[in-house]
């Protein structure tokens, strides 16, 4: 079987994790895609969405489903995302589709964190995937000669964060502590966020795969 068909697999697999007529946070990405048309076709599922990206906003309403401010809900019951890369602790890599700060912001706003993937996104040790940082454009500069020590950072080519920002991929990045790091890089000022999602990682991680479904 191919990825879209295991990335299926996942996000069927998440569609019970969906309390009756509830307002959740939907994430970004193909394997989210995915999701949303399963939402699609089971309409009245959800009451409302807090959308991770533009992108996701405009297949959710597509998809008859409100979107509505994270603001006007406070706690989220559920939120489900893809990602770049997971361990089998649930620490991620997510960030490839420049979604990344306000897929935090609903992660954290979250009672439970489901992420899906197909298995090819499960590794031993994150960093093979660039981690993706969100800058604000003026400290692009400053924010590359401080990772400089630590990987190989790059700014992506016509990106445009939703939030009018820049995206920095850093290569060549041996993560060794992932929490660690994280609240290393969050210290740097023009830093608006970093594509590890480790301080706060996935409660679930689903993962389809050609043998079937894993949960984690």
């Amino acid at each position: 079987m191919g990825a879209r068909e295991n990335k299926l697999k996942a996000a069927q697999a998440a569609m019970p994790y969906f309390g009756d007529h509830e307002v959740v946070g939907i994430g970004t990405g193909s394997t989210v895609d995915l999701l949303i048309g399963l939402l699609a076709a089971n309409r009245g599922r959800v009451k409302a969405a807090v959308s991770s990206s533009n992108a996701s906003t405009v297949l959710l309403r597509q998809a008859g489903i409100e979107v509505i401010d994270l603001n006007d809900v406070g706690r989220l019951p559920v939120y489900i995302d893809g990602a770049d890369e997971a361990t089998a602790a649930r620490h991620l890599i997510k960030g490839g589709g420049a979604a990344l700060t306000r897929e935090k912001i609903i992660a954290q706003a979250s009672d439970r964190f489901v992420c899906i993937a197909d298995e090819s996104k499960l590794v031993a040790k994150l960093g093979a995937f660039p981690l993706p940082i969100e800058v604000i454009p003026m400290a692009v500069a400053l924010v590359v000669r401080e990772l400089s020590a630590l990987g190989r950072p790059v700014l992506r080519a016509g990106c445009v964060t939703d939030n009018g920002n820049a995206i920095l991929d850093v290569h060549g990045l041996d993560i060794v502590d992932p929490v660690a790091l994280e609240s290393q890089l969050n210290q740097l000022p023009g830093v608006v966020t970093v594509g590890l999602f480790a301080r706060r990682p996935a409660d679930l991680l689903i993962l389809g795969g050609d043998a079937g479904v894993r949960t984690i």
